[in-house]
């Protein structure tokens, strides 16, 4: 056989080998691109959770169970079988939870129950709209929302939640207690402490005690603080917006639990 002829043919072998190797390739592209895509959906389920934890869970609850008198309830069956139809959503409920996520509340769709009165009711997360949130964050929060619907309890009965049993000590103690409220109450969804909670809507609450003390001059910190949980547009801080925090906070907190977080606040120096 001469030279050229088995150029010829080795070339031919090579061109159906190569041949071969993608249809092979191609036969198991779309299963290939399936798990490409279940890997990529798991990874913003992931995503999301941490988003959420830093975010949102301060007032939806760290499994979205909800905190009563703060914030309805996102992992329960009526979220994900009327909750559209409640609020005349023609949409997907993605794309519901994206937009309510991105440009927040104006008002409560049940006011009687939750915070709102006509007031904001949740701020906007989206940095299109001031928030801390870039789309794709808030994108994978979505993802990770929905990922309950498969598990989402048809009847979420906050009042049954399993909540710690406080120790002797910490029953007695004020401070102790207050912090107790400053998460159950939802407020760490929006202020940071150190070692407590990352919300960023707000004020970081790390060092109030002391910051307190200068915000408004003659006014003591206790009462500042005071001022800013019941009526918190009476000083806004500044680059921070009005009309986020809640105003109903009067009407949530008992004048016991209010002196119990004041108490806590008050001793973060």
């Amino acid at each position: 056989m001469s030279r050229f002829n088995l150029e010829i043919l080795l070339g031919i072998i090579l061109v159906s080998f190569t041949t071969v190797i993608v249809v092979i390739y191609a036969f198991n592209e779309e299963d290939r691109m399936a798990e490409e895509a279940e890997a990529q959906h798991a990874r913003a389920i992931e995503v999301g959770a941490t988003v959420y934890e830093n975010n949102c869970s301060g007032c939806h609850g760290p499994k979205g169970e909800g905190i009563l008198g703060l914030c309805p309830p996102i992992n329960d069956g009526q979220f994900f079988t009327t909750r559209l139809e409640e609020v005349g959503w023609s949409g997907s409920l993605e794309d519901y939870i994206i937009s309510t996520v991105a440009s927040g509340r104006a008002t409560s769709t049940r006011p009687d129950e939750y915070a709102g009165q006509g007031r904001p009711a949740m701020p906007a997360w989206s940095d299109e709209f001031g928030g801390p949130l870039r789309p794709d964050q808030i994108q994978n929060v979505a993802t990770f929302i929905l990922n309950w619907e498969s598990t989402a309890l048809e009847e979420y009965v906050l009042e049954e939640l399993a909540t710690p049993t406080p120790s002797p000590e910490e029953e007695a103690d004020p401070i102790a207690r207050g912090q107790r409220v400053f998460l159950d109450r939802g407020c760490g969804g929006c202020h940071t402490i150190e070692g407590l909670s990352a919300g960023t809507v707000g004020p970081n609450q790390t060092n109030i005690g002391t910051v307190a003390e200068t915000r408004i001059p003659g006014m003591s910190a206790e009462d500042y603080i005071q001022e800013s949980i019941l009526d918190p547009s009476a000083y806004v801080v500044e680059g921070f917006q009005d009309d986020v925090m809640p105003k109903n906070y009067n009407e949530l907190l008992a004048s016991e639990e209010l002196s119990d977080l004041l108490a806590f606040l008050l001793s973060l120096r």
